[in-house]
């Protein structure tokens, strides 16, 4: 039993997709204030969350986790913000997801893992230092 996804409501959550994207982080906190749920995931299982950190907003990060969304939720892949993050060099987005609590062992490969990978021994050392 597979019912048709509602056209508007594709297009509302593409529409939010690209605010993350964007780093809007004013836009994305209206829509979750007004019931877009924090953990919106899209077909790869990316979420909000990630879809910002991945690329490099951390205002929006943050203002994704002070409204509810999970800084370990991994994707599809296993993957999780603060391992994007970390891979993108994202440097103020991982002050960003620490800050709301994301684990650096979390998810396939781990921060943790992903900082040892690329040589990025300041990160290892802020990791353990949590």
């Amino acid at each position: 039993m597979s019912e048709t996804p509602d056209p508007e409501v594709i297009e509302l959550a593409s529409k939010v997709f690209g605010l993350a994207r964007t780093g809007d982080a004013e836009g994305l906190a209206a829509y979750v204030d007004a019931g877009v749920p924090a953990n919106l995931t899209n077909d790869k299982g990316d979420s909000l969350v990630m879809l910002a950190a991945y690329h490099g907003h951390a205002p929006a990060v943050a203002a994704l986790l002070a409204r509810g969304a999970d800084a370990d939720r991994a994707n599809d892949r296993g993957q999780t913000p603060l391992a994007g993050a970390v891979f993108k060099g994202e440097d103020a987005v991982v002050r960003a997801l620490l800050d709301g609590g994301a684990n650096p062992e979390a998810g396939t490969p781990s921060a943790v893992d992903t900082a040892r990978m690329f040589g990025k021994a300041e990160l290892l050392e802020l990791f353990g230092s949590r």
